[in-house]
């Protein structure tokens, strides 16, 4: 098997995905719970619900998607782990919800209300999803791919609905890219953004926190047949000419794939994400991201302070 060497499971083998309980089911009274009574009434409920089974939420289909991967092969790729803040005490509602729907995830960190963040390099994690901001800003900080999943409900949306092609969209900048070109639309304008592009256009821009997960996700495309490929992946940025260019030949350096690309200019991401039909969309910015969460499940990437 695929990542045994004798030692036990190695997973920088595979793409490993860390996803927080509410990330995968919808705690969100639970979570009000919590927030307005305090962790004893919040341990209490859970315990007296615990066989009560709990309804996906926003990053259910991505899992859904990805632990699919190891069912079209002999090879397995995936290994999806809960990292949560609950206690083991208060863990049992979400392993009987994950063995209700099927999920192939029997690992798990549980930390008692402690920081997730410094567990992620231990458990060789690739992207983390989390609607804690606080969770997800330190592993941004520590180097990691990582999301603040919107929770609200997302309108017309099965998240058990069949799965065909996992389906990824990423922002470019302070996501797939550094800030840096950002910083000097956001300082200085659009014009000296412009500007700024078209000099550097055959200069690579810098590796944003989403950079290594796309050339994962790049490289585990490559075991597939590219014409009937189960994964797909889409830029969505608001550049636009002449500002495309230097974009495409960074994704060339770097020599990942991106499958779909649209360069918008300004208009609205939300219909283009609608039509696209992503398990996930990633995007810095709240104003993008926020808007997008009510027709694909979305996450918030907080690259340092830009926002």
């Amino acid at each position: 098997m695929k990542g045994c060497d004798g030692l036990g499971l190695n997973l920088k083998d595979y793409l490993v995905v860390g996803i927080s309980s509410r990330a995968l089911f919808d705690l969100d009274e639970e979570n009000r719970i919590y927030e307005e009574q305090g962790l004893a009434a919040y341990s209490e409920y859970q315990i007296a619900h615990e066989d009560e089974v709990l309804a996906p939420g926003s990053g259910f289909a991505l899992v859904k998607a990805l632990l699919n991967l190891n069912t079209i092969s002999d090879k397995r790729y995936v290994e999806v782990i809960i990292m949560s803040r609950n206690s083991a005490d208060t863990s049992l509602r979400i392993f009987h919800s994950i063995e209700h729907y099927g999920l192939d995830i029997s690992r798990a960190v549980l930390s008692g209300g402690s920081s997730l963040s410094n567990y992620l390099e231990a458990f060789d994690v690739d992207l983390f999803l989390s609607a804690d901001s606080h969770d997800v800003e330190q592993a941004i900080n520590s180097g990691f791919a990582a999301g603040r999943i919107y929770t609200d409900p997302i309108l017309n949306y099965d998240p058990k609905h069949q799965i065909d092609q996992i389906r990824i969209a990423f922002d470019g900048d302070a996501v797939l890219f550094s800030d840096d070109s950002e910083k000097i639309y956001q300082q200085k304008g659009l014009s000296a953004f412009v500007q700024n592009e078209k000099e550097n256009a055959r200069n690579n821009l810098n590796k944003g926190p989403f950079a290594q997960f796309l050339k994962t996700i790049s490289d585990l495309q490559k075991n597939f047949d590219e014409t009937n490929s189960p994964i797909r992946t889409a830029l969505v940025t608001a550049r636009n000419a002449p500002a495309h260019e230097r974009v495409i030949r960074t994704l060339r350096a770097w020599n990942v794939r991106i499958d779909e690309a649209f360069f918008l200019g300004g208009i609205t991401k939300k219909d283009v994400l609608k039509a696209f039909d992503p398990h996930i969309f990633f995007d810095d910015q709240p104003t993008h991201a926020k808007p997008a969460s009510e027709v694909v499940p979305s996450a918030q990437v907080p690259y340092k302070n830009i926002n």
